[in-house]
């Protein structure tokens, strides 16, 4: 059923979902370690990729100076919207653009940052090279990736639930491509092979995703992210259905109240 080529898509409901349930749960505490290191490189001008809803967008407009131009870009419009309609402290240039193919100049940026985009590229190396290509030469090209699945506790439970309720083709989103790409040595490897001739810079770090109750994550991963779309394809259990179980399940390891679990993710930077 629905593989790679579904795992980019992201419209629909699912912008507002992911953005109101997904972006608090998992990605704030990485987009707020982005925005420093990106600050203090001291960058005039910066390319975003892979930009979704803008979490790291409007982190950024918050923490660099004034004057400093940011260009935030993602495949696909809907998200880019939502994330224009909530709008940033400073301007941004919002621009649908594929980071497989950027529309940029070569040597055109300082810095190109991307927060848990690479995971969706479907050629790594290619997508990196357009990286590199477009930065200036001592530029810095800075992402990160979610570390394996079972690192991410939310992410593995809503899983393992799923598979309970369609066991012949359990839904694999998650483990297929947000925690999909997870391996240290795989990454410095296609960043080799785009190019980069330094070494990069590795660090997993781990932090924690807290939700009110068990059934914000469920929703969260069951109708706000490319998930929805596998669920909804199969026949044995509704979106609503699927996502009660997930969020029984959560109960089951959590607790009823507020959940509080790890995420673990690799920051990389490496200059151009």
């Amino acid at each position: 059923m629905n593989k790679i080529g579904s795992d980019t898509v992201f419209a629909g409901s699912v912008p507002e979902l992911y953005d109101t349930h997904m972006v608090p749960l998992i990605f704030e505490p990485y987009a707020q370690d982005l925005a420093r290191r990106v600050v203090a490189l001291k960058p005039a001008r910066v390319l975003e990729t892979a930009a979704g809803t803008g979490v790291v967008t409007r982190a950024l407009a918050r923490a660099l100076p004034a004057g400093t131009e940011l260009i935030a870009t993602d495949l696909n419009q809907a998200m880019l919207d939502r994330a224009a309609a909530i709008g940033t402290q400073q301007p941004v240039h919002w621009q649908q653009a594929d980071a497989m193919q950027l529309p940029f100049d070569a040597a055109s940026f300082d810095v190109v940052v991307c927060q848990f985009g690479v995971m969706f590229f479907p050629d790594r190396a290619h997508g990196f090279r357009e990286a590199r290509r477009v930065l200036r030469p001592g530029g810095t090209f800075l992402f990160n990736a979610w570390d394996r699945i079972e690192e991410n506790e939310f992410a593995d439970v809503v899983t393992n639930a799923l598979a309970t309720v369609f066991p012949a083709d359990p839904p694999r989103f998650m483990a297929r491509t947000p925690h999909g790409y997870s391996d240290r040595a795989q990454i410095a490897a296609d960043l080799a092979a785009a190019g980069f001739t330094a070494a990069p810079n590795i660090e997993t770090i781990a932090a924690r995703s807290r939700a009110d109750s068990p059934s914000v994550p469920a929703i969260a991963y069951c109708q706000g992210t490319p998930l929805r779309g596998e669920i909804q394809a199969r026949a044995g259990a509704t979106l609503a259905e699927a996502t009660a179980i997930c969020a029984s399940a959560i109960a089951a390891r959590f607790g009823n109240g507020a959940v509080d679990t790890k995420i673990q993710a690799h920051v990389i930077s490496i200059a151009a």
